[in-house]
């Protein structure tokens, strides 16, 4: 992994990572962890709404959409549903890419979305853009 601009979007920030998949979780807390950044886990949508109103400064999460009891879609509407959160980046992480799961998770409240098997440079690009700024939500 490199510095520069990447380096620079992602040192010391906050990023909650909702997954029930704990070698998922590993892998990104190992990449993210190097470029800097804080990880917080999260393994469901329940536990991951209450790590977002207990936590500061959450500076981007990263949720996967199938998890148990609480899935991906219902929790980006209850997290939407809180005003404080309204301008979270929010990117979703999904193996079940069928044609409408990007619209259909765009508009259950996401920022953005990225297929699984994960492309770390592509999602580290995501990531780089709705941290800088460079990524604005859908209107």
């Amino acid at each position: 992994m490199s510095d520069g601009p990447v380096g620079e979007a992602f040192a010391g920030k906050r990023v909650l990572i909702v997954d029930d998949d704990i070698r998922n979780v590993y892998a990104l807390t190992h990449v993210l962890g190097r470029l800097g950044m804080e990880v917080i886990y999260a393994e469901n949508g329940r536990e991951g709404i209450e790590v977002l109103e207990r936590e500061e400064k959450i500076a981007l999460v990263l949720m996967d959409v199938m998890m148990p009891e609480m899935d991906g879609y219902e929790t980006l509407v209850a997290v939407r549903a809180m005003p404080r959160f309204a301008d979270l980046p929010i990117i979703a992480l999904t193996a079940k890419a069928m044609p409408g799961d990007r619209e259909k998770t765009i508009s259950c409240g996401a920022s953005d979305y990225v297929p699984k098997p994960v492309d770390l440079d592509h999602l580290l690009d995501v990531m780089c853009g709705w941290l800088v700024g460079e990524r604005k939500a859908a209107e």
